[in-house]
């Protein structure tokens, strides 16, 4: 896993929809698992989202908190 990608995701919001403005590491579970069944947007953005897919899928949250302190 790339470490710019974590970085990324407890740094950048989310830029639209329901959640516009929410940090993406702050998006709720639900909201992430009816993405990854639409389908996450071919982007830096969908890697993002579904990195953040993955770790809430796998109550990997704790590895963000050391990320989340240094930033």
């Amino acid at each position: 896993m790339d470490k710019d990608i974590l970085i990324k995701v407890v740094t950048e919001k989310m830029p639209y929809g329901k959640y516009k403005g929410r940090l993406l590491c702050d998006l709720p579970e639900p909201y992430l698992v009816w993405y990854h069944a639409k389908g996450f947007p071919k982007s830096k953005l969908g890697d993002r989202l579904n990195t953040m897919y993955e770790i809430k899928l796998n109550g990997l949250e704790y590895l963000l908190e050391p990320i989340k302190q240094k930033v």
